[in-house]
């Protein structure tokens, strides 16, 4: 069974934007160390755009093959004229208003996201999925997340989009590591506990 992996970033108090979704200060943290990190240990997590000028099209997918995103994450892309922003994963795209793909290697989900998940776990295969922001997503899709990698941004926002828009609902998890840098990012691993 293939892992579906919630690989977000947050602020300190748990946003992954601000109201509107907007995350763009956070990326006033991606130095030489923290961007070291992220090419060496998920660079599957790096949209094509941003691979090719910088030499790293050759990256092999370390831990993702497929890559499961909400239409808002996706929309950012499309505003840039990018209709396929990670053509080295299989893309899905969740969206009950899109319609049509823009593109034959974006797949749109307009209905049952979760059994559409569920299919892609199933799969025979050593490289997981991907799950690509989207806090109402997220939220969907809580009950098939098997783990989180949850890249803390020392930021506070004060109130914005939350990494799980769902009601009220305890889940456990289990931390399996910690790693922090000197930037003061920390990236915390969690296991689910089933």
């Amino acid at each position: 069974m293939r892992k579906l992996t919630y690989f977000i970033a947050c602020s300190i108090d748990g946003f992954i934007g601000d109201p509107d979704g907007d995350a763009s200060s956070m990326l006033a943290f991606v130095d030489e160390e923290f961007f070291g990190f992220l090419t060496a240990e998920h660079p599957e997590t790096l949209p094509t755009h941003g691979r090719r000028p910088l030499g790293l099209d050759d990256l092999p997918n370390k831990r993702f093959d497929t890559i499961v995103q909400g239409r808002r994450s996706y929309e950012l892309a499309l505003k840039e004229g990018i209709t396929s922003p990670y053509a080295h994963l299989r893309q899905y795209v969740a969206s009950r208003s899109l319609g049509q793909s823009p593109d034959p290697a974006v797949e749109i989900v307009a209905d049952d996201v979760v059994g559409k998940v569920r299919e892609l776990k199933a799969e025979d295969g050593d490289l997981g999925i991907y799950l690509c922001g989207g806090s109402q997503l997220a939220g969907e899709l809580l009950d098939e997340i098997d783990e989180l990698i949850i890249k803390t941004y020392p930021q506070v926002y004060g109130s914005g989009m939350p990494m799980f828009g769902s009601g009220f609902a305890v889940t456990d998890f289990t931390l399996e590591s910690v790693r922090t840098f000197g930037n003061g990012v920390l990236v915390r691993t969690y296991a689910r506990r089933r």
